[in-house]
């Protein structure tokens, strides 16, 4: 290959912006690559929050006293055992052990979830469709 074609070849390169050309001319090959230029990282140090004095900050929210039913597993929570249908429970109802208080569908399963404990609903932790976590609390029974 003649030095005309590599000064074009190199050219173009830079030109370009690529960082790598490989050209084979018959038996010949020809690899032009350029150094990028090195990325910098820089310590961005993390924001800090000013609570001014008086104001009152927020708390966490607070899970009623009582038995937290927990989730058993990852998936989607649903109130009721078909859309339109009633909620197995509600605030207020009565349950006993082995009662199914909802449903999870996880991998196209739907697990019918049974009360552990005897008593009475006193809050409905997750809305209907929403995704849950294991160990997310659904309810609360006293």
């Amino acid at each position: 290959m003649d030095l005309r074609k590599l000064k074009k070849l190199i050219d173009l390169v830079e030109q370009s912006g690529i960082s790598e050309l490989e050209i084979t001319e018959g038996e010949e090959t020809v690899r032009i690559s350029r150094a990028l230029p090195a990325v910098q990282a820089a310590y961005v140090p993390p924001p800090v929050h000013h609570v001014p004095i008086g104001v009152p900050v927020a708390a966490a929210p607070v899970e009623p006293a009582g038995h937290t039913l927990k989730s058993p597993m990852v998936g989607t929570f649903y109130r009721s055992p078909s859309p339109g249908a009633d909620a197995f429970v509600e605030v207020g109802s009565v349950v006993e052990v082995g009662d199914t208080l909802c449903i999870i569908e996880a991998m196209k399963l739907l697990n019918e979830i049974e009360s552990d404990k005897a008593g009475v609903i006193k809050a409905i932790l997750a809305e209907n469709g929403q995704p849950v976590e294991y160990g997310e609390p659904l309810f609360v029974i006293e």
